[in-house]
């Protein structure tokens, strides 16, 4: 009777404990990809007075402009895979300008991705391209 007492007394206390249900099996939300942003900048520099400037990114696709130098237009996209273009024509050189420079960039990320440069007056285009990939 002894035993049956203790047993009882054993299965009271036990009952009074909270009870915790852990359940392993639930389905986890999926995590949103994380999306790279990288930077590119189109520069122009160069002792021309003026210049004819074509671009194209997938953002804007084909893009210009005439402007003086220096020329910068930095840009932020996602992706991993990017063709990018850049065209720089010298319209004119100023006449006290006896030595010419004129040079073309493509930057990403800060990393110089494709660059040309010349030294000559001739007004013909200088332009670099390329599939940029991560």
């Amino acid at each position: 009777m002894r035993s049956c007492l203790v047993i009882l007394v054993a299965l009271l206390v036990a009952g009074c404990r909270p009870t915790t249900i852990v359940q392993n099996n639930l389905p986890t939300q999926p995590s949103a990809p994380t999306v790279v942003k990288h930077t590119i900048q189109f520069r122009v520099n160069g002792n021309a007075t003026s210049v004819r400037v074509r671009y194209s990114t997938p953002i804007d696709g084909l893009g210009q402009v005439v402007t003086s130098l220096p020329y910068f237009n930095t840009l932020v996209v996602a992706g991993d895979s990017l063709f990018l273009s850049l065209e720089g024509t010298p319209i004119s050189y100023g006449f006290q300008v006896f030595y010419p420079f004129f040079s073309v960039q493509i930057v990403v990320d800060n990393v110089v991705f494709r660059e040309a440069t010349t030294q000559d007056f001739l007004l013909a285009p200088l332009s670099v391209s390329g599939q940029w990939r991560q």
